[in-house]
């Protein structure tokens, strides 16, 4: 496994821990603006919708999808 793949593996998970913990600055932080695969992101804010967290649902359907 690369290192950036090792990078990415962590930030996913750090990601998904925040949406859980409702950690919105949290979540902000560890996304950047760079698009994201639209499987991750259905993950996401499937996760984000089971902890009912609007700021956090609104944040990662903001995000723009790799085409």
């Amino acid at each position: 496994m690369t290192e950036q793949n090792e990078h990415s593996i962590a930030n996913f998970a750090a990601l998904k821990t925040a949406i859980v913990n409702a950690e919105e600055e949290s979540v902000k932080a560890l996304l950047t603006k760079q698009p994201m695969q639209d499987l991750e992101k259905s993950y996401l804010i499937d996760l984000a919708k089971l902890n009912s967290n609007q700021a956090i649902l609104k944040i990662l359907e903001d995000i723009p999808v790799k085409k």
